[in-house]
C-alpha cells in the first residue's frame, strides 16, 4: 500500500510539472498572437494596392506577353511552397498542412507534372528529409516571426527557378490561413503564372485603375510582378505565423486541462489508497487491543 502511495505522489508531481510547462507555452502563444495579428493587418494595404496595380497594368495592356504571366505550352514541373512551423506543440497544425500538400502533389501528378517542394519550417524540412525527398529550397528559423527579407529570399529563389528553362513551370503555395483564434484553414493558391480573367465591373469587382506607361507595360511588369510575388509569400508567412501561435495556444490549453484532470484523478486514487491504509491500520490496532483484552480476561 505504501509503494502505491509513493507511485501516485511521483505521478502527481510529474504531471504538475508538465502542466506548468504547457501553461507557460499557452501564455506565451497568447501574448504573441496579438502582435502577429497586428502585423497581418499592417501588411494588408500593401498587398491590396500592389495587386490593384498589377491588375491595372494587365487590364490596360492589349496583349500581355510577360514570362511570369504566360503559361508554358507543355509544363512538366510544378513548384510547391509548403509553409510549416519550426517548433512543435501546435496540435495538428503541420500534419493537416502536409496532408493537403500531399493531396496537391497527387493532383499535379495526375496532370503529368513533377512536383518540386520548396519548404519553410524545420518540421516540413524534417518530414521531407526523412522520406528522402529532394527539395528545391528550404528555409527555417523564422516561422513564428517572419520578415519581408525572408519573403524576398524565397520569392527570388522561386522566380529564378520559374524563369529557368529547365526549372519549374508553375508555383503553388500551401499555407495556413488565420480566420480566428479557434479556426485556421489550410489553403492552396497558385501564384505563377498569373491567371488573367476578364470580368465585368460590379459592386464586388471594382474598376481597375487606368495607367499610362513609360516606357512600356513590360518594363512596369518587370518591376511590379516580383514585388507582387513577394507580397503574396509574405502574406502567407504572416498568416501561417498567426495560425501557428493560435494552434499552439489551443493545443497547450488542452494539454494543461488534461494534466489538471489527471492530477485530480490521481489525487482521488491517492486519497482512496490513503483511506484504505488508515482503515487497515485502525483494524490492526483494534485487533491488537481486542487480543490484549482477551489475554487479560484469560489470566483473570
Amino acid at each position: 500500500m505504501g509503494a502505491q502511495l509513493r507511485l501516485l505522489r511521483r505521478r502527481i508531481k510529474s504531471v504538475k510539472s508538465t502542466a506548468k510547462i504547457t501553461k507557460a507555452q499557452e501564455l506565451i502563444a497568447s501574448s504573441r498572437i496579438v502582435k502577429a495579428q497586428q502585423r497581418m493587418a499592417a501588411a494588408l494595404p500593401y498587398e491590396r494596392e500592389i495587386t490593384r496595380a498589377v491588375t491595372g497594368v494587365v487590364s490596360n495592356t492589349v496583349s500581355v506577353d510577360h514570362p511570369l504571366t504566360v503559361a508554358k505550352e507543355n509544363p512538366s514541373k510544378a513548384g510547391v511552397l509548403i509553409i510549416t512551423s519550426d517548433r512543435g506543440f501546435c496540435g495538428g497544425f503541420n500534419a493537416n498542412l502536409l496532408r493537403e500538400a500531399e493531396a496537391l502533389k497527387g493532383h499535379l501528378n495526375e496532370r503529368g507534372l513533377e512536383t518540386v517542394p520548396f519548404v519553410v519550417g524545420r518540421k516540413g524540412i524534417t518530414w521531407h528529409s526523412f522520406r528522402g525527398r529532394e527539395m528545391g529550397g528550404q528555409w527555417d528559423g523564422f516561422s513564428d516571426n517572419p520578415s519581408y527579407r525572408n519573403a524576398k529570399e524565397i520569392a527570388d529563389t522561386l522566380i529564378e527557378s520559374f524563369k529557368d528553362e529547365n526549372g519549374i513551370d508553375e508555383i503553388h503555395i500551401v499555407s495556413t490561413e488565420f480566420v480566428s483564434m479557434l479556426t485556421q484553414n489550410v489553403v492552396i493558391k497558385r501564384v505563377l503564372p498569373l491567371e488573367i480573367e476578364e470580368t465585368e465591373p460590379s459592386e464586388s469587382v471594382a474598376i481597375p485603375p487606368y495607367y499610362e506607361f513609360e516606357p512600356t507595360a513590360d518594363e512596369v511588369l518587370n518591376t511590379l510582378l516580383p514585388r507582387y510575388v513577394e507580397s503574396r509569400i509574405f502574406s502567407a508567412l504572416l498568416q501561417s505565423a498567426a495560425s501557428e501561435h493560435a494552434a499552439r495556444r489551443r493545443a497547450m490549453k488542452s494539454a494543461t486541462d488534461n494534466a489538471n484532470e489527471l492530477v485530480r484523478v490521481f489525487t482521488q486514487e491517492m486519497n482512496k489508497a490513503r483511506q484504505a491504509e488508515i482503515t487497515q491500520e485502525i483494524s490492526e490496532i483494534v485487533g491488537g487491543a481486542n487480543a490484549l483484552a482477551d489475554a487479560a480476561a484469560g489470566k483473570e
